[in-house]
Order: structure tokens, then sequence, then C-alpha cells
């Protein structure tokens, strides 16, 4: 098996072979850093990339199956036809980022920070725990129909923007 840097270095190389390394799963690719990559075709099969970074990546066609994604950061990416299943999203960070045509099946987004994304075209009927993602109101969801039943895409404020009374107090001048 190849090391990780390796295998990080193959995935921006020669994605097939990249695949055909990394095809029996349980490999671990966390805290490496793909910013401003492109990737086109990766199939990550049982891979831990908790803590990666996919910051400013385009990924088209790329398969997440089973993977742990926890506090990956895909801010600003744009992903295509992407494919979540049974992926575990805890604290993955999708904010100012544009997903088109991806799927969550079984995904678990607890935690998921979806701030400012465009998740229009993508499906998320399929996901669990998508109300206890972070979200604003310039997050664009997809029609109903590619929601949870349960879910409620209108944004309320949260806590943290509560204001002491001293914030709003009137000056003399």
């Amino acid at each position: 098996m190849l090391s990780k840097d390796e295998l990080a270095n193959l995935l921006l190389t020669d994605v097939e072979k990249f695949n055909k390394e990394v095809k029996d799963g349980n490999v671990d690719l966390s805290e490496l850093d793909f910013s401003n990559a492109t990737i086109e075709g990766a199939v990550f099969d049982n891979v831990d990339l908790t803590s990666s970074s996919f910051a400013d990546t385009h990924l088209i066609e790329v398969k997440f199956l089973g993977c742990d994604l926890t506090s990956v950061d895909f801010n600003r990416s744009t992903l295509t036809e992407c494919l979540f299943n049974e992926s575990i999203l805890n604290g993955t960070d999708f904010s100012y980022s544009t997903l088109d045509y991806c799927n969550f099946p079984d995904a678990d987004l607890a935690g998921a920070i979806l701030r400012d994304a465009d998740l229009s075209n993508s499906d998320f009927s399929g996901c669990e725990n998508l109300s206890a993602s972070r979200f604003d109101d310039t997050t664009v969801f997809p029609d109903n129909e590619y929601l949870p039943e349960d879910f409620d895409s209108s944004y309320s404020d949260d806590l943290s923007s509560l204001k002491d009374d001293d914030d709003y107090e009137v000056s003399d001048y």
C-alpha cells in the first residue's frame, strides 16, 4: 500500500490508478490538503478524510461511499454530480459552495455548515439530520421534493444572533 502522501499525489495526477489503490477501503487520507485542485472521477470507498481540505476545488463525478468526512472543508468549491452515499458529514463546511446534481443517500449531515451555499440542483431527500445542519437566509435549497419530509428550509436566527439591550442603546448625539 502506498503512503498517505503518495496516494494524495496519485489522486491529483492519475485518478484511475488512485481508484485501484483505494478500492479495498479503510484508507486514511485525513488532514490532507487538496485545495485549488480539479478532481474528476475519483472513488473514495470507506476512506477517512477527516479534517481534509477541498477548499476552492472543482469536484466532478466524485463518489464518497461510506466515507468519514467529519470537519472536511469544501468552502468555495464547485461539486458536480458527486455522490455522498452513507457518508458522515458532521461539521463538514460547504459555505459559499455550489453543489450541482449531487446526491446524499443515507448521509449524516448533523452539524454540516451550509451557509451561503447553492444546493438548488441536489437531492437531499435520503439524507439524515439535515435539520441539524447550520444554514442562513442566503442558502439556496432545492425544491421540497428533494429535501427530507421533516426538514424546514426557512431560516430563523439562532442564539448567536441575539443581542443584549446594551447593543441597542440610543446615543444622545
